[in-house]
């Protein structure tokens, strides 16, 4: 009987002894799917909200454009017939659903937002899908992408930190970035199943979207796609001649789109050198908490030296560091290039190892879980500001409500006087904002490369808000460039012998042009 309870007891202690790690694995995930599961409410009541701060009004002022004019839409914040980059396939579709539907431009543009959320989600689980059968790896990775930066936020389109993300996700970069996870993940699976080349010219033609709906987010892409080849273990024969027909494809698409002319933004880096400067500013500040996934790509490395993710990250260093070398600065925008392999090691190695129960795995296991989530909740509360754009400013901790930055009110108080199409005379914030609601601006508030004018907008524009320039001068450039309206500070030199209108809720007034 004795022999008999211990022969039975055995498995059963075995048993025991194999499930133990289980319980804390399962909670494990059901922390971070919870945890992915409030980010995602809080960028959803964000999108309901729609802070505006940067570019929201290009992009507005684009989509009212489109809507007005599908097939000639002019320059989208100046009253000029050229081409404009804004004009994407992403942008036109927007256009077109406004134009259809009848619904206001900052309502398609939350539906935007809403879809380049979706895009962006789905893209990262298919894409980890392809790194690691893990079911926690796809709400981890995401996790690390939103909340492994620094301490000191980021605020840029095509940058997917919480707060980055909380004003730019109704932005076309947000939705392009989406399309890259799923076009890595599209380009993985050709590369696993050895294709013929006709399997990769949809690939190409996807990668000619990306590059055309946002420039910026399709560098990145493309170096994900690069590392994804160069990545592949064994490239058969077959791949070169399918990726040339990709790139033919792709090449053919970026010649073919009629709105502007992709290839002529090559010549436009110089007018953005200045502006992209800061990118280079504060790295450790920005981006420290991103060092556990450089630790976790050395290990990656060691293990397999071909890994796409370690490939990835080499070649956005390498094209960050020529950016930083060179004075490219806008090449900082590739910065993503970086920091997206990064992340996703970081989330990929802590998941990694579930299941080894040896006593040294373990301990190595335990670290590398400790480490990383460490990071994510000091860039969760580092990024806590998100949170001041979808409850009231006075309810947040002080500390909180630090880090938090007021939207703009924006310029809906004009438009029961200003028209679509009006020219009205604004500067700084009013100018990349007023577009927004229909009406041009005398001088962009946009640097707009196709613009041949822009030098001698800004100028006359210039002129006409100083101090001193007399009235005969302010009216000659009323007549030039056809103004209707002014917006200007109350008892701004600008607005004499014009007549008020109405006063926005900051104290601007709008004038009536004789």
């Amino acid at each position: 009987m004795t022999v008999r309870r211990s022969s039975s007891a055995a498995p059963a202690a075995r048993t025991g002894a194999c499930r133990a790690p289980d319980r804390p694995a399962a909670v494990g995930r059901a922390a971070v799917l919870v945890a992915a599961g409030l980010v995602l409410v809080l960028l959803v009541l964000v999108i309901v909200r729609l802070p505006w701060l940067g570019d929201l009004g290009m992009h507005a002022a684009t989509v009212q454009r489109l809507r007005h004019s599908p097939l000639a839409p002019g320059n989208p914040l100046v009253d000029a017939d050229t081409p404009s980059p804004y004009y994407s396939p992403w942008m036109l579709l927007l256009g077109t659903v406004a134009r259809l539907s009848g619904l206001s431009v900052f309502v398609v543009l939350r539906l935007a937002a809403a879809a380049g959320l979706a895009l962006l989600v789905t893209g990262v689980w298919r894409y980890v899908r392809t790194l690691s059968a893990h079911r926690a790896a796809p709400a981890l990775a995401l996790l690390s992408l939103l909340l492994l930066w620094g301490t000191t936020p980021l605020r840029w389109s095509g940058f997917l930190g919480l707060e980055s993300l909380a004003l730019t996700v109704s932005y076309p970069s947000t939705f392009t970035l989406g399309l890259a996870f799923h076009f890595w993940a599209w380009l993985t699976g050709v590369l696993r199943r050895e294709a013929g080349w006709p399997a990769w010219l949809g690939p190409g033609a996807l990668w000619a979207v990306i590059l055309l709906c946002h420039q910026f987010s399709g560098v990145v892409a493309t170096v994900g796609a690069a590392a994804t080849v160069l990545a592949a273990r064994r490239p058969g024969r077959a791949v070169w001649p399918g990726l040339g027909a990709g790139l033919l494809v792709g090449a053919g698409v970026l010649g073919a789109w009629p709105y502007y002319d992709f290839f002529a933004l090559f010549g436009a880096g110089s007018g953005l050198e200045a502006v992209h400067r800061v990118l280079y500013e504060q790295p450790v500040a920005r981006f420290w908490l991103v060092l556990p996934g450089v630790a976790a790509l050395v290990a990656r490395g060691r293990r397999e030296r071909r890994d796409p993710l370690v490939v990835f990250f080499a070649l956005g260093t390498a094209v960050v560091a020529a950016g930083w070398l060179s004075g490219h600065y806008s090449w900082g925008r590739a910065l993503p290039a970086v920091l997206i392999p990064a992340q996703l090691a970081a989330a990929l190695e802590v998941v990694g190892g579930v299941g080894k129960v040896g006593v040294g795995r373990r301990r190595l296991r335990a670290g590398w879980t400790v480490l990383p989530a460490g990071a994510l909740l000091l860039g969760g509360w580092a990024q806590a500001g998100a949170l001041g754009y979808v409850v009231p400013r006075g309810v947040l901790p002080a500390v909180v409500e630090d880090r938090y930055r007021v939207p703009w009110t924006g310029y809906h108080w004009i438009t029961p006087w200003v028209r679509y199409g009006d020219v009205v005379m604004a500067e700084g914030r009013a100018a990349r904002q007023v577009p927004a609601y229909g009406p041009y601006t005398v001088a962009p508030g946009y640097p707009d490369f196709f613009l041949p004018d822009e030098a001698r907008r800004g100028a006359a524009t210039g002129v006409y808000f100083a101090e001193g320039t007399p009235g005969a001068v302010r009216r000659g450039i009323e007549r030039e460039y056809g103004v209707r309206w002014v917006v200007a500070g109350p008892g701004d030199p600008a607005g004499a012998g014009l007549r008020v209108v109405a006063r926005g809720p900051e104290g601007e007034v709008l004038y009536a042009v004789p």
